[in-house]
This record gives structure tokens, C-alpha cells and sequence, in this order.
């Protein structure tokens, strides 16, 4: 099972994003049903492990706070577009339960993410080059900003891989208090 631990969005918030998806050279708009913050990816777990998972979430204590998606942009790999995302307003209240799950999960013996945590909601994966076109859509949305969304839970996610895009469970939510 493949594990993250993420920041549901609001149904209204993922409409809204999904209405972002135009005709972008290579561009696998992300369905709303899987946008999310992610927090932590974890990766493949067995049956015990996921239980320690499990349980050192349900230990974090942080209270619920509001966080603004704003911005458009892109990673790139190699030369190469490999995301377009929305951004997230600087908050240290989001960063500092990142920092709290990154603890917890390396207190039960996980790896460390590698990664440099820089929040942002997937809209497309991609594999082509900057272009003019992507350049001109990165401007048009530049300004977008959400409403204030309440972060009140994290959510521990599956993938399952295979079809045309992964499928995300929710395994287990997580009260912000």
C-alpha cells in the first residue's frame, strides 16, 4: 500500500481548480476528486507499519488554522515541465505541522523526505519543454487566490496505481484541534 498524508480541500475548492484544465501541450489535468496538499509522502508500506503510521498521527497535536491557495506554477526536471500547481500563501502554521509529521514519522523509523517541503495543489503532471502557451497560462492565473480554506483535519491517504490516474482512498482522518 502506498502511503501520504495530506490536506483534503473543499469540494467547492477543487471545482474551482478543475476549471483551470484547457488545452495545454502534454497536459494530465488532475481530476478534482485527487486534488490535495500533500504533507508528507510516505511511499509503500506493509500492514504493521502502517499501523505505527497510524498511530503516531493520531499523536500530533496542532490546532486548525486557514490557509489561501495562490499562484500558478511549474516544476521542472531536466529541462522539462513535470507539474503545474497552484501555490499555498506563506503560513507558519502549516509549516510547522509539516515539520511536526516529518517528526513523527521519523520517530517510528521512516527515512527522512528528501524533498524540500514547498506546499502546492497539482493541476497537471506534464513531460514537454516550457513553451509560449504554458508561459501565457502561468500569467493569466497568476493572480488567482482561493478563499480562506479551514484546515480542521489531515487526512492519511492511499494511492492505488494502474489505470489512466492513480485512485486516493482516505484511510484515516486526523482532528486539528
Amino acid at each position: 500500500m502506498r502511503l501520504f498524508v495530506a490536506l483534503d480541500l473543499p469540494w467547492e475548492v477543487k471545482r474551482s481548480l478543475a476549471a483551470f484544465a484547457i488545452n495545454l501541450a502534454s497536459a494530465r489535468w488532475v481530476p478534482p476528486q485527487n486534488m490535495h496538499l500533500t504533507l508528507r509522502f510516505i511511499g509503500e508500506s506493509k500492514g504493521a507499519e502502517a499501523e505505527e503510521i497510524d498511530y503516531a498521527l493520531s499523536r500530533i497535536q496542532a490546532r486548525e488554522f486557514s490557509l489561501v491557495l495562490t499562484g500558478v506554477g511549474w516544476f521542472e526536471k531536466a529541462g522539462r515541465v513535470n507539474t503545474l500547481w497552484i501555490g499555498v500563501e506563506r503560513n507558519e502554521l502549516l509549516f510547522r505541522l509539516q515539520v511536526k509529521i516529518e517528526t513523527a514519522l521519523r520517530r517510528i523509523g521512516l527515512p527522512p523526505e528528501r524533498r524540500k517541503f514547498m506546499p502546492h495543489v497539482t493541476l497537471a503532471r506534464m513531460d514537454h519543454p516550457v513553451t509560449p502557451r504554458l508561459v501565457e497560462f502561468v500569467q493569466a492565473h497568476n493572480l488567482y487566490r482561493s478563499p480562506a480554506i479551514v484546515a480542521e483535519h489531515i487526512t492519511l491517504f492511499s494511492s492505488h496505481l494502474g489505470g489512466e490516474v492513480p485512485d486516493y482512498t482516505a484511510e484515516m482522518e486526523y482532528t486539528l484541534g
